[in-house]
């Protein structure tokens, strides 16, 4: 099911029966595994503004980081301005495609082990670090955010560090933007004016943003889309007056209202399966930790399915890290 717009120009974001499981300690999905994601289509426009909701588990964030190019699938399944988001790495070294989501951590140590960015390094010398920025696209977004340069990071509160990250997540005009619940942190202030800055984005500039949120707050008029997925599986995608005309409801309630329903009907199934004594719950398969169909390719060194590091899920640094010391060689 994909958003129908005016025809009139090429998806900036194009999913075409998009079907991905992590793979298993052999590169491979574990026999008989469910995939978390399956038959997921979906087309985005410039401009859109597209609100992605769904219970917790239901996948949004593995969603956004396939989108993102952090997990191979294969090159037709996810189209960015045209490209596969895995293969075509230009489109985050260009900064067109930017994902910001998660905690802002940089890997230390070994391989996976992640701490929290707090170094003695003051908000002026991380964003300033940034080359190659309009200078006035950054004073906007340290007005916007209400940024005071002279904070030092190991010593601010982890609102204001995160008003720092989403800022250095920014400073660089894209065309596709990823946001995965980067409001969490943010005061009414900050995040009411963050999302009229991105508002703006689209209707100026025509960029297209995807934002996954269990934040309502000031939403109402904030999307031009909404998504609704369940169990890793698209349930719901329309304009968002479509979804006004369907429902009388808020937003919030509109929401919730999807979310209860589906709660229910997973309640009335365990008490089914609990009936005929089968277990609560379906086993998961061991080594199973997503499903989804990985790119096919002629070689396991790829690690079909994952690419760790590939794209870091934020953009921060004191000497402005590119966080992808383990890039997949082609």
């Amino acid at each position: 099911m994909g958003l129908k717009q005016s025809e009139k120009s090429e998806p900036m974001i194009e999913i075409n029966g998009l079907k991905f499981t992590y793979p298993g300690i052999d590169g491979h999905p574990p026999p008989g595994s469910t995939p978390l994601i399956e038959d997921f289509s979906l087309s985005l426009h410039s401009g859109d503004r597209c609100l992605l909701v769904g219970s917790n588990g239901a996948g949004k964030t593995t969603i956004l980081k396939i989108l993102g190019g952090k997990h191979m699938v294969e090159p037709h399944m996810v189209r960015i301005l045209g490209r596969s988001a895995f293969h075509d790495t230009t489109l985050t070294s260009s900064g067109d495609l930017s994902y910001l989501g998660g905690e802002w951590k940089r890997e230390v140590a070994f391989a996976g082990f992640e701490v929290a960015i707090q170094m003695d390094v003051s908000a002026e010398k991380m964003i300033y670090g940034v080359a190659g920025i309009d200078p006035q696209r950054r004073d906007e977004l340290i007005k916007v955010l209400d940024i005071n340069l002279s904070w030092r990071m190991h010593k601010v509160s982890d609102g204001q560090r995160r008003r720092v990250q989403i800022c250095m997540g920014l400073l660089k005009p894209f065309k596709v933007l990823l946001l995965d619940e980067i409001t969490v942190d943010l005061d009414v202030l900050a995040r009411a004016d963050l999302l009229k800055f991105l508002r703006k984005e689209c209707e100026e500039r025509g960029a297209t943003i995807i934002y996954a949120t269990h934040i309502f707050d000031g939403l109402e008029n904030w999307p031009s889309h909404i998504v609704y997925v369940a169990h890793g599986k698209l349930q719901l995608a329309m304009p968002m007056d479509k979804v006004k005309e369907i429902s009388k409801l808020s937003l919030m309630r509109t929401v919730e209202s999807w979310l209860r329903k589906e709660r229910d009907e997973e309640r009335e199934r365990r008490k089914q399966r609990k009936a005929c004594g089968l277990p609560e719950f379906e086993k998961q398969i061991e080594g199973s930790r997503v499903t989804g169909d990985p790119a096919r390719v002629a070689t396991r060194a790829l690690n079909n399915g994952w690419a760790a590091g590939r794209l870091h899920s934020t953009i921060a640094g004191e000497e402005n890290f590119v966080l992808s010391s383990n890039r997949v060689l082609r």
